[in-house]
């Protein structure tokens, strides 16, 4: 917020910490920041460094009466809190004020998948002879049959797969290393890769799995572009396949086929068993889409509460 616009007299403790946050966190997030404080600033017409817990309260019931998302609260409180951490470091108070504050439970979304036949379709646009095709069958496989994230599959070396015993290791966030599992269509997909496309790429001597047209590395642009064509040549909308939706794909399929949960969990690199959890309830989702449509039953019940409801606008 620009304080000569409005005529308010720059708030010497904001500033400060404005300043310092400058020095860690990128432009956009400090712009974030002053506009929150600002907001705060104007809601308790005195200065944030005033406010007790009561303060917050009524402010964070103040926005969600105003209907601001929850992601926009939690926003504005992460602002407060991280104020008055810099306070309590400079020793201007004792108290953290916002740090119990009470926020609305954000939604989490649920991941889109591919239908099994989809994803059948979109490896099948892969298939070819040419050294490239070669790779992207053998990329399309990988983050499908394996649940891959795409910084890991293009970071993969050759060493990384062992196709004789089926399984590839990588390294995930926080530079864990897990050990996947592979189908043998995945495993068969890189083999002739190895074989017949990767040696026409290699130009370059490089350890990576996989090659562009050049011979270097692929790149996670490259994996994107690539989805996208196989998208459009399989009939599928090219602006809704990425490398991620392969891979919620790979869990969903994983737990609609009868795995456990805690097996998922492992071979995603997930740390937190509540997000697999979230496959579930896409699972459990689609099961009952399956439910409605091929059910006779619930299918004479939808259409008799169709029926009923077109009587009723009728009267």
């Amino acid at each position: 917020m620009d304080n000569g616009a409005t005529g308010r007299i720059p708030d010497r403790e904001v500033e400060g910490f404005l300043a310092l946050l400058a020095t860690r966190r990128a432009p956009r997030t400090v712009d974030a920041y002053r506009r929150d404080l600002a907001h705060l600033t104007d809601f308790l017409g005195a200065s944030p460094s005033t406010a007790g817990t009561e303060d917050l309260e009524r402010y964070v019931a103040e926005l969600r009466a105003a209907g601001l998302s929850a992601s926009t609260i939690a926003r504005r409180v992460a602002a407060v809190r991280s104020f008055f951490r810099h306070q309590q470091l400079l020793g201007a108070r004792e108290d953290n004020p916002g740090a119990e504050l009470d926020l609305p439970r954000r939604r989490r979304k649920l991941p889109r998948t591919l239908s099994p036949g989809e994803a059948e379709r979109l490896i099948d646009a892969a298939a070819g002879t040419q050294p490239r095709d070669l790779r992207n069958l053998a990329l399309v496989e990988l983050l499908y049959g394996a649940g891959l994230r795409v910084s890991e599959a293009v970071s993969l070396d050759k060493g990384g797969v062992d196709l004789d015993e089926r399984l590839v290791r990588c390294v995930g966030k926080g530079s864990k290393e897990r050990i996947v599992p592979i189908g043998r269509r995945a495993a068969e997909a890189l083999r002739r890769y190895l074989a017949r496309g990767r040696p026409h790429l290699d130009r370059r001597h490089r350890p990576e799995l996989f090659l562009n047209a050049q011979g270097g590395p692929l790149t996670r642009a490259g994996a994107f572009l690539i989805l996208r064509r196989l998208a459009a040549k399989a009939g599928l909308e090219p602006e809704r396949i990425h490398p991620h939706l392969l891979r919620h794909s790979f869990a969903t399929h994983l737990l609609e086929g009868g795995a456990d949960l805690r097996s998922v969990q492992e071979m995603l690199g997930h740390a937190d068993l509540s997000t697999t959890e979230l496959y579930t309830h896409v699972s459990d989702r689609r099961r009952r889409e399956l439910y409605y449509q091929a059910h006779p039953h619930a299918h004479r019940r939808e259409v008799s509460q169709r029926n009923a409801r077109s009587k009723r606008n009728e009267q």
